[in-house]
């Protein structure tokens, strides 16, 4: 079943956060995922949610997103978005 990892991104350094954004979709891709959304224009249609730069990736599984997250491939990105950024992510299967 897919599922897809959905990011919430407040960036706190756009020079810093532009280094994340060349090193993370070799990575993505290498775990089969794909984006399906990266920071384009969004809004909030109900409730208190203001969302900063969203992002929205799909893999085959949750196990499989947990594997790139945690990859030593990803890792050297992982550290950039933890240094220039603030994010909440979260997984979820789709229907």
């Amino acid at each position: 079943m897919s599922a897809y990892v959905i990011v919430d991104i407040e960036v706190t350094d756009p020079a810093g956060y532009e280094e994340y954004k060349k090193l993370a979709p070799a990575a993505v891709q290498l775990y089969g995922g794909r984006y399906i959304a990266r920071g384009g224009r969004n809004e909030t249609l109900e409730g208190g949610w203001h969302t900063n730069r969203l992002v929205i990736l799909e893999f085959e599984s949750i196990e499989k997103a947990k594997a790139w997250l945690d990859s030593p491939e990803y890792a050297p990105a992982r550290a950039l978005r933890h240094k220039y950024a603030r994010t909440n992510m979260v997984v979820v299967e789709g229907a």
